[in-house]
């Protein structure tokens, strides 16, 4: 919207022309491509980037939509996440500059915003990897900067002990787990860095897919954690992004 009203005020765009691409695009804040309704003021309302949920989405769906949103913002990148394994190579072919986290499931279509602000993602073990990548790559691609502390689970407690300072310097924390998800825990207990809480579906019978996991989380004795639901990286991934971001908006 703010290229179109430049292109006016240049004069390389009739005022009748834009009132008509402003009713028929952003102003109507709906996209319809017939099997989906792109909301289009997503980056206007609240300055992040729209997202595909891939799964459950035909290939050429997912690219349709993802191109749509492309087209529809030079500032934000469109994201997919949960892609299936058989559509990332057509990613790639499609939007050759996309950048694609196969760990994560996720891609992201468009320049990356200027980080503000710093995420980190903590994993309790190597099996948490794949929710640990999804909740870094949203929050990098919802404009905050990105680090990892991996395989620090509460089976070595030392490991996580020795990463403090790392944890201490962000401005959000992530904190990825399966098993008995006891890693949030403690990490609010050693740090006071606001903490979001990922129960992840690693585990054995009695886990339960993630439930004890997601108990023992919500029923955490360190103050300050809050949990995100069973694998939920992506939402995870846009809570820290936003405090982040928050943290060092410039004073009015």
């Amino acid at each position: 919207m703010e290229a179109l009203l430049q292109d006016v005020a240049a004069g390389s765009v009739a005022v009748d022309d834009a009132v008509h691409r402003l009713a028929s695009g952003p102003m109507s804040g709906i996209s319809d491509l017939g099997f989906a309704r792109l909301d289009t003021h997503r980056g206007l309302r609240t300055g992040d980037p729209e997202v595909v949920y891939g799964e459950g989405k035909t290939p050429e769906q997912v690219l349709a939509i993802l191109g749509e949103l492309a087209n529809l913002s030079s500032s934000r990148p469109a994201l997919a996440t949960r892609l299936p394994e058989a559509v990332l190579p057509l990613l790639r072919e499609t939007f050759p500059d996309a950048l694609v986290d196969e760990a994560a499931r996720a891609v992201a279509v468009g320049p990356l915003p200027v980080p503000v602000g710093t995420v980190c993602v903590v994993a309790a073990g190597t099996s948490d990897g794949p929710v640990a990548a999804e909740a870094a790559f949203v929050a990098r691609a919802f404009g905050a900067e990105v680090t990892r502390v991996d395989d620090v689970g509460v089976a070595g407690l030392h490991r996580v002990v020795a990463a403090r300072p790392v944890l201490e310097s962000a401005d959000c924390l992530v904190v990825v787990a399966g098993m008995e998800g006891a890693l949030p825990s403690v990490v609010g207990g050693l740090t006071g860095v606001p903490l979001v809480a990922v129960p992840t579906s690693v585990g054995y019978g009695a886990s339960y897919g993630g439930v004890a996991a997601l108990l023992a989380m919500l029923n955490s004795c360190a103050p300050g954690v809050v949990v995100c639901n069973i694998d939920n990286g992506f939402g995870a991934g846009v809570f820290a992004a936003r405090v982040a971001r928050r943290a060092h908006r410039a004073a009015p």
